[in-house]
């Protein structure tokens, strides 16, 4: 098949040309062969799951299974394409809106392949660590687009490898077009056609990858005509290919013959129609002059005559849109629409919300399976079920901390001193970078500091809600870079109390007690559940207040305590070594669930990351030696971590008590 790849022609006229980077590479990983089998083994083919029950239990990763779910029980979806940005800011807001968009509930998200910008290597815009930042880090099914232009075998492999070690598990595999120049030309080494591609995954990799094609209703421009396309097309499909997505079309009845004409020729896999919303009208010009398509007579007339009108044509661009996926839906042959948004995604939330599709507010009517963030790397963290709380706020640090493990706790926290947390070497990895602007944190921590009052004023203003001193909201602190968790609610008054007089809290949970699983506040895991929590706080507290901590603390012997300083050579204890649980749950038909331990050896860990960030990422907003920098130095340097822990999740919380009279 000769593959024309629409992702370059969509980012040909959006996209300014690419400085060529050096060719990078991941650390190799062994190549695992697996048997040959047939399409709908692939497709089916369970996955073992977690002792818990929970998560999509049976399924592998690869997107053909949930894409044949949907068709099967005729639940419509959609997904959506973007492109890597330029730069590394772009980087780190496309990854901000994928968190968004999550929200909206796409069945996968696809990325495409641009050999310009080094697409397999380590920078933040590269294709491969875009798709990895959705998978692992917004917890997106992620498909990498991956063209065999200008690569030879053994570039293919290490792309593969490096996808493989990432955790993706889906791969639209195209031909492609070299960078620069019209003409194909086959590379000494290398893969000639989509087909070729194929079946060298298959070859390669097994059963591993999932695998799509692009197919093209009206015909590959490059074909001598339609009936041959078709017949490379079921070349791609018979070559181990898993579902199809289309070139773009203007008008349902060109992609219903499609369909209708690749079930006769024996390509009967899934196939989704591509949209492609009309934003702009140079962008529509250009590219049907690339991919060589007709557009319809009535479109091309309506967009002339509001061609200067940019809110006009997008306006019309939707309308279209949505009349064309209407009559697709209401065919009852299409339950899935493939968007090319172009990284712009307004116009295609606008259309997938006119047409019912897009999730407008977070869904509530189904409890979280865990009560933490979770990832959507199904190859390799199928199985995980506990973690230390500390990073509950910071969950996209915690993966990135352990996504070199070779497992995960299942079950049961264990011994912690075995695996190894990596290093947080730069708090400006694109996705874990605040998705606020640093002028908009300047605002929300004050652009100035005169005492530690104002630290703790920010403090108080984030629990809250109130405005700060200069009037603006604190939506986020250096430890939390979302809203605060709803279960916070419970207990703002009294955090707010501690804030106020200088606790500094950063993370904290409310004693639960059979609280029903399908509680919309602390709910969690499966149907007709019970979950269960222990009070737990964790805060800064100055040096000149620890010794009242600790002679208060000898009055509750039901709370567990671990303090510690930034230089390491304090660390007061009273429980040890041991993991304690802090959350669990009971469910029907499975073991104790407990998701969120109190570990004292991740603690340790995770000190150098809390304290760091005081610098990293709050310091960093203002001049080095300045007032406001040294208040931060000051705390950094002469305050304690504490973390505590109220054993007695029935008779209530008496943290706060506790506190109270350190304060008094």
């Amino acid at each position: 098949s000769l593959s024309l790849s629409l992702s370059r022609l969509l980012v040909l006229f959006t996209m300014q040309s690419t400085v060529v980077e050096p060719f990078e590479i991941g650390p190799m990983g062994k190549k695992e062969q697996e048997s040959d089998s047939s399409r709908s083994s692939r497709s089916s083919s369970p996955s073992a799951s977690s002792s818990s029950g929970f998560g999509d239990e049976g399924w592998n990763g690869k997107i053909i299974e949930k894409i044949e779910s949907r068709i099967q029980n005729k639940d419509c979806f959609f997904s959506l394409e973007f492109f890597p940005p330029r730069t590394r800011a772009g980087a780190t807001n496309l990854v901000s809106r994928f968190d968004r968009i999550k929200c909206g509930q796409p069945l996968f998200v696809d990325i495409t392949w641009h050999p310009g910008g080094m697409p397999g290597g380590d920078e933040p815009t590269s294709s491969m660590m875009i798709a990895s930042a959705a998978l692992n880090y917004c917890g997106l099914d992620a498909m990498l687009h991956l063209t065999c232009a200008g690569q030879t075998k053994q570039h293919i492999r290490k792309h593969l490898i490096k996808a493989k070690l990432k955790g993706i598990k889906n791969i639209l595999a195209l031909r492609g077009d070299p960078v620069g120049d019209d003409q194909w030309k086959p590379t000494e080494g290398g893969i000639g056609y989509g087909s070729d591609l194929v079946r060298f995954i298959r070859d390669e990799f097994g059963d591993y990858f999932g695998i799509c094609v692009a197919g093209y209703p009206t015909g590959h421009p490059d074909c001598s005509s339609y009936e041959e396309d078709l017949q490379h097309l079921k070349e791609k499909v018979d070559a181990g290919a898993d579902f199809i997505i289309t070139q773009l079309f203007f008008t349902a009845e060109v992609f219903l013959k499609f369909v209708r004409d690749c079930r006769n020729v024996g390509i009967l896999c899934p196939i989704i129609p591509g949209i492609f919303p009309i934003q702009a009208y140079n962008s529509l010009r250009q590219l049907t002059k690339l991919s060589k398509l007709e557009v319809p007579e009535e479109i091309m007339s309506t967009v002339l005559a509001i061609k200067d009108n940019d809110e006009a044509i997008r306006n019309y661009g939707v309308h279209q849109c949505v009349q064309l996926c209407k009559q697709l839906l209401e065919s009852q042959e299409v339950f899935g629409l493939h968007l090319y948004t172009l990284n712009r995604e307004v116009a295609c939330t606008e259309i997938l919300s006119q047409l019912g599709l897009w999730q407008s507010a977070p869904d509530t009517s189904t409890p979280r399976r865990l009560p933490w963030k979770q990832t959507a790397n199904h190859s390799r963290r199928t199985c995980e079920e506990v973690r230390p709380i500390f990073w509950a706020s910071r969950p996209n640090s915690y993966i990135h901390r352990t996504l070199d493990w070779a497992e995960y706790p299942n079950g049961r926290w264990g011994n912690s001193s075995s695996p190894a947390f990596s290093e947080l070497t730069s708090h400006y990895l694109f996705y874990l970078q605040s998705k606020s602007k640093p002028s908009e944190l300047s605002e929300m921590w004050l652009p100035e500091l005169n005492s530690v009052q104002d630290v703790f004023d920010v403090f108080e203003c984030y629990i809250t809600g109130k405005p700060n001193k200069i009037g603006k909201k604190v939506t986020k602190l250096p430890w939390n870079d979302e809203e605060l968790a709803a279960e916070t609610t419970y207990l703002t008054d009294k955090l707010a109390i501690l804030n106020r007089n200088g606790l500094l809290t950063i993370n904290s949970q409310p004693n639960v007690n059979s609280a029903p699983s399908s509680d919309q506040v602390v709910g969690w895991g499966k149907p007709d559940g019970y979950v269960y929590q222990k009070a737990y706080l964790e805060l800064f507290i100055n040096c000149s207040r620890l010794a009242k901590l600790e002679e208060v603390l000898k009055e509750y012997p039901r709370v567990n305590y671990h303090i510690v300083n930034q230089k390491g050579n304090v660390n007061l204890s009273n429980c040890g070594q041991k993991p304690i649980a802090v959350t669990w749950g009971v469910f029907p038909g499975c073991e104790i669930i407990q998701p969120t331990v109190v570990d004292p050896v991740s603690f340790q860990i995770w000190k150098d990351e809390a304290f760091e960030l005081w610098l990293a990422r709050w310091g960093h907003i203002y001049e080095e030696g300045s007032k406001s920098a040294e208040i931060l130095r000051h705390i950094y340097e002469n305050y304690y971590l504490v973390n505590l822990v109220d054993n007695d999740f029935v008779k209530g919380n008496v943290l706060f008590d506790l506190l109270l009279k350190v304060i008094s």
